[in-house]
Protein backbone atom coordinates (compact mmCIF):
# COMPACT_ATOMS: atom_id res chain seq x y z
CA UNK A 1 0.00 0.00 0.00
CA UNK A 2 0.77 3.85 -0.61
CA UNK A 3 -0.26 6.63 1.11
CA UNK A 4 0.20 10.33 -0.25
CA UNK A 5 -0.54 12.67 2.65
CA UNK A 6 -0.50 16.50 1.79
CA UNK A 7 0.41 19.17 4.72
CA UNK A 8 0.43 23.11 4.81
CA UNK A 9 -2.34 24.32 3.94
CA UNK A 10 -4.65 27.08 6.02
CA UNK A 11 -5.92 30.52 5.37
CA UNK A 12 -4.27 33.27 4.47
CA UNK A 13 -4.90 36.73 3.00
CA UNK A 14 -4.82 37.50 -0.61
CA UNK A 15 -1.11 38.41 -1.45
CA UNK A 16 0.50 35.79 0.66
CA UNK A 17 2.32 32.76 0.64
CA UNK A 18 2.16 28.72 1.45
CA UNK A 19 4.03 26.23 1.09
CA UNK A 20 2.28 22.49 0.35
CA UNK A 21 4.17 19.43 1.12
CA UNK A 22 3.13 15.74 0.14
CA UNK A 23 4.91 12.59 1.34
CA UNK A 24 5.04 9.43 -0.66
CA UNK A 25 5.34 6.25 2.03
CA UNK A 26 4.56 2.35 1.92
CA UNK A 27 5.68 -0.13 -0.02
CA UNK A 28 7.44 2.20 -3.00
CA UNK A 29 10.02 1.01 -5.43
CA UNK A 30 10.35 4.45 -7.42
CA UNK A 31 7.86 7.26 -7.52
CA UNK A 32 7.72 8.59 -10.78
CA UNK A 33 5.59 11.35 -11.99
CA UNK A 34 3.76 13.91 -9.42
CA UNK A 35 1.20 16.77 -9.29
CA UNK A 36 -0.62 19.20 -7.73
CA UNK A 37 -3.85 19.53 -8.84
CA UNK A 38 -7.10 21.68 -6.73
CA UNK A 39 -10.84 21.97 -7.02
CA UNK A 40 -12.47 24.70 -6.00
CA UNK A 41 -16.26 24.75 -4.77
CA UNK A 42 -18.47 24.05 -7.88
CA UNK A 43 -15.69 24.13 -9.90
CA UNK A 44 -13.97 21.08 -12.14
CA UNK A 45 -10.45 19.57 -10.60
CA UNK A 46 -7.51 21.05 -12.41
CA UNK A 47 -4.21 20.63 -12.53
CA UNK A 48 -2.26 22.94 -10.81
CA UNK A 49 1.90 22.41 -11.31
CA UNK A 50 3.45 18.47 -12.22
CA UNK A 51 6.93 17.36 -11.72
CA UNK A 52 8.75 14.52 -13.60
CA UNK A 53 11.41 12.39 -12.01
CA UNK A 54 13.65 14.11 -14.09
CA UNK A 55 13.11 17.71 -13.37
CA UNK A 56 10.61 18.66 -16.18
CA UNK A 57 7.48 20.73 -14.54
CA UNK A 58 4.83 22.63 -16.19
CA UNK A 59 2.09 24.68 -14.90
CA UNK A 60 -1.51 25.24 -15.28
CA UNK A 61 -2.00 28.77 -17.02
CA UNK A 62 -3.88 30.25 -13.99
CA UNK A 63 -0.61 30.17 -11.86
CA UNK A 64 2.10 30.60 -13.87
CA UNK A 65 4.68 32.75 -12.28
CA UNK A 66 2.99 32.45 -9.18
CA UNK A 67 3.33 29.09 -7.72
CA UNK A 68 6.25 26.72 -7.88
CA UNK A 69 6.49 22.72 -7.51
CA UNK A 70 9.58 21.24 -6.55
CA UNK A 71 11.01 17.61 -5.28
CA UNK A 72 12.65 15.96 -3.33
CA UNK A 73 13.27 12.57 -4.74
CA UNK A 74 15.40 10.71 -1.76
CA UNK A 75 12.34 11.82 0.51
CA UNK A 76 9.30 10.73 -1.94
CA UNK A 77 8.34 14.32 -1.17
CA UNK A 78 6.45 17.11 -3.38
CA UNK A 79 6.35 20.78 -2.57
CA UNK A 80 3.97 23.42 -4.16
CA UNK A 81 5.66 27.34 -3.23
CA UNK A 82 2.44 29.74 -3.13
CA UNK A 83 2.85 33.05 -3.75
CA UNK A 84 0.74 36.19 -4.47
CA UNK A 85 -2.39 33.95 -3.39
CA UNK A 86 -5.63 35.27 -4.70
CA UNK A 87 -9.02 34.47 -3.47
CA UNK A 88 -9.57 32.20 -6.67
CA UNK A 89 -6.92 30.22 -5.65
CA UNK A 90 -9.17 28.86 -3.07
CA UNK A 91 -9.53 25.07 -3.02
CA UNK A 92 -8.69 21.37 -2.03
CA UNK A 93 -5.78 20.77 -3.12
CA UNK A 94 -4.58 17.46 -3.56
CA UNK A 95 -0.94 15.12 -4.57
CA UNK A 96 -1.07 12.88 -7.21
CA UNK A 97 1.79 10.10 -8.06
CA UNK A 98 2.47 7.62 -10.00
CA UNK A 99 4.17 5.18 -8.20
CA UNK A 100 6.04 1.55 -8.94
CA UNK A 101 5.45 -0.77 -5.89
CA UNK A 102 7.84 -3.19 -7.94
CA UNK A 103 10.18 -2.75 -10.59
CA UNK A 104 7.33 -3.41 -13.31
CA UNK A 105 4.05 -2.05 -11.67
CA UNK A 106 2.89 0.92 -11.30
CA UNK A 107 -0.31 2.90 -9.97
CA UNK A 108 -1.76 6.02 -9.56
CA UNK A 109 -2.55 7.29 -5.96
CA UNK A 110 -4.07 10.30 -4.31
CA UNK A 111 -4.06 12.08 -1.35
CA UNK A 112 -6.84 13.21 0.44
CA UNK A 113 -5.97 17.09 0.38
CA UNK A 114 -5.63 20.02 2.01
CA UNK A 115 -7.51 23.32 1.94
CA UNK A 116 -6.37 26.46 1.07
CA UNK A 117 -8.22 29.51 1.54
CA UNK A 118 -7.56 32.67 0.26
CA UNK A 119 -9.46 35.75 1.73
CA UNK A 120 -9.68 38.98 0.06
Amino acid sequence: QVQLVESGGGLVQAGGSLTLSCVASGSIFRVNGMGWYRQGAGKQRELVAASTTGGSTNYGDSVKGRFTISRDNAKNTLYLQMNSLKPEDTAVYRCNAYVLTTRNYGSDYWGKGTLVTVSS
